[in-house]
């Protein structure tokens, strides 16, 4: 079954999308913070898709988490999802922006546009 990490750190919402991507099938992990996301991408699980908030609360911002998923996991997909407008120019390629608030349906419909590897 294919690995997906969402990082939010509002715990409903994680909570929410974490058990809407287990009944579809996927195994989940899930960080509340950037920190803690990217000790979990550079542990030795092949993570297939990352899900981040943008803003975290901690130092680390959902940004960072997914160039470091990139660094670790090139070219798998990546969904941001935040309150405030995307920056195209901080965004890694092939990624999706959702715009919060969102359902668990869009971002299950999202991630259905990228191949995993």
């Amino acid at each position: 079954m294919p690995l997906a990490l969402i990082v939010e750190d509002e715990w409903l919402v994680r909570a929410a999308l974490a058990d809407e991507m287990q009944r579809a099938g996927w195994h989940v992990l899930q960080a509340s913070t950037g920190a803690r996301a990217i000790e979990l991408l550079r542990g030795d699980q092949h993570i297939d898709l990352l899900v981040t908030d943008i803003g975290l609360g901690d130092r680390v911002s959902g940004w960072e988490v997914a160039a470091t998923f990139r660094t670790e996991h090139a070219g798998d997909p990546v969904i941001y999802a935040s309150a405030n407008p995307a920056d195209p120019e901080r965004q890694v390629s092939d990624s999706l922006f959702v715009t919060k608030p969102y359902t668990a349906d869009e971002i299950m419909e999202g991630f259905r546009k990228f191949p995993l590897h």
